[in-house]
């Protein structure tokens, strides 16, 4: 005697477990490659010392391009906001130290402005950024 035939049905339901995986290896990828992007934007060519910088776990940086353009962080901010905000974010912070990373071609007095800026607004201890010499 036979046995009367199954009918399978048919699976229309979408499996999104491969999906899920490639999305998580997606997103491994842009957390590993997201501060190597952000460190690199803002391009300033730092003057050259043999002296070698303390490791710090996230310092403070105000940044002078050479065309004039002044960075608090990676916020691009207007001469006039830049007192306010400098002060909010210190006062924010444990570590009341400022690096101020400036173009090699930016005078001197636009330097010195930035750091009286910095002192006036909270900053207890100051450093400029260089590169390592060759």
């Amino acid at each position: 005697m036979r046995k009367p035939e199954r009918r399978r049905k048919l699976v229309t339901d979408i499996n999104i477990v491969p999906f899920t995986d490639v999305l998580l290896v997606l997103l491994v990828i842009f957390m590993v490659t997201t501060p190597l992007i952000v460190q690199g934007r803002i391009q300033v060519k730092l003057p050259r010392s043999s002296a070698q910088a303390d490791a710090q776990l996230s310092p403070l940086t105000l940044t002078l391009t050479a065309a004039g353009a002044e960075f608090l962080g990676d916020q691009q901010v207007s001469q006039q906001d830049l007192p306010a905000l400098l002060g909010a974010a210190l006062k924010a912070r444990d570590d009341k130290t400022v690096i101020i990373r400036a173009d090699r071609s930016v005078t001197h007095g636009q330097v010195v402005e930035l750091m009286d800026l910095s002192r006036r607004c909270g900053a207890e201890k100051l450093a400029i950024a260089t590169e390592a010499q060759p």
